[in-house]
């Protein structure tokens, strides 16, 4: 399946880079082709100073080659090759009242062993219980539609994935993740392909339509300091636990591509507390696991 796999995660960056584009007005993607040493490349598409998006990143990758020492202990085999696949992306929007989301979908074969991973998680500067509520019940119906115990496994897993511990808070408001997904007789490869697809294919109409109900906001100089706080947060998350950060970096990915996720500016300020009462204080009162989103907090 690897080269179905490898074609569809091409098709998806086309896509969603277009509705993106589309959706900015302004912002125009560029692209790097890169090779990598040992086998495979990518294509590394960055949008700068958009009207909305202030720098964001769609990148497709499809590498292989001899398996490192990190793979087989990571992976508990010891194959001399690998292949991955996937696409990964990051958005970081000019304006405080926008969220930033990430999404990413990957194939990976070792040995004998192969498995898909992914998942769609949103991050506001501030949370607004609508958005939250809409971006939810959008990956809950996408998930019903397979299993309904998808959802409720999956966000407890996107809960406990983007959680930062020295932080003891949550990145965002999270959505789903799925890791080492593999084909049983219940539920085939060929069936988990397809939830990969549907999961992929959601992006774009979510997030546009955030794009689209946030951007006009007027906001404050206040209100911009404390998204470069909370960029300070995902820049921390990113370097210090992601995996995708690890796994790029130990299989000698393109260290630009792979560090697109960050954002163009971040703060960090000492022992900051925001105002009791404030719109900050009631984000920070919410980044925490095992919120139901659907229903009205």
């Amino acid at each position: 399946m690897q080269k179905e796999i490898a074609g569809w995660f091409r098709q998806l960056q086309n896509k969603i880079c277009l509705e993106l584009e589309k959706a900015d007005s302004k912002g125009r993607f560029s692209e790097d082709n890169w090779e990598r040493p040992g086998g495979g490349g990518g294509k590394t598409r960055i949008l700068r100073n958009g009207n909305i998006i202030e720098k964001g990143g769609v990148n497709f990758s499809e590498v292989f080659g001899p398996a490192t020492d990190f793979l087989r202990k990571q992976f508990n085999e010891s194959a001399e090759s690998f292949f991955a696949s996937g696409i990964s992306i990051v958005l970081h929007p000019k304006s405080p009242a926008v969220p930033i989301i990430h999404m990413n979908t990957r194939y990976l074969e070792i040995g004998n062993k192969s498995w898909f991973g992914g998942g769609i998680d949103l991050t506001p500067h501030y949370i607004d219980k609508d958005d939250a509520r809409f971006f939810h019940a959008a990956l809950k119906n996408m998930c019903d539609e397979f299993n309904p115990e998808f959802y409720p496994l999956f966000k407890n897993q996107a809960d406990d994935y983007f959680f930062i511990p020295h932080r003891n808070e949550t990145r965002g408001i999270g959505g789903i993740f799925y890791d080492q997904l593999q084909g049983t007789d219940s539920f085939s490869k060929d069936e988990i392909f397809r939830f990969v697809r549907a999961t992929g294919e959601l992006f774009a109409p979510v997030y546009t339509d955030l794009m689209a109900k946030n951007s006009e906001k007027i906001f404050t100089e206040n209100e911009k300091k404390w998204q470069r706080l909370r960029r300070g947060r995902y820049v921390e998350f990113n370097l210090v636990y992601d995996k995708g950060t690890k796994f790029g970096l130990e299989t000698n990915g393109r260290t630009e591509s792979i560090l697109m996720s960050l954002p163009p500016q971040a703060d960090w300020e000492y022992d900051y507390k925001p105002e009791p009462g404030s719109k900050e204080a009631f984000t920070l009162s919410l980044l925490k696991k095992g919120i139901d989103w659907i229903k009205k907090i």
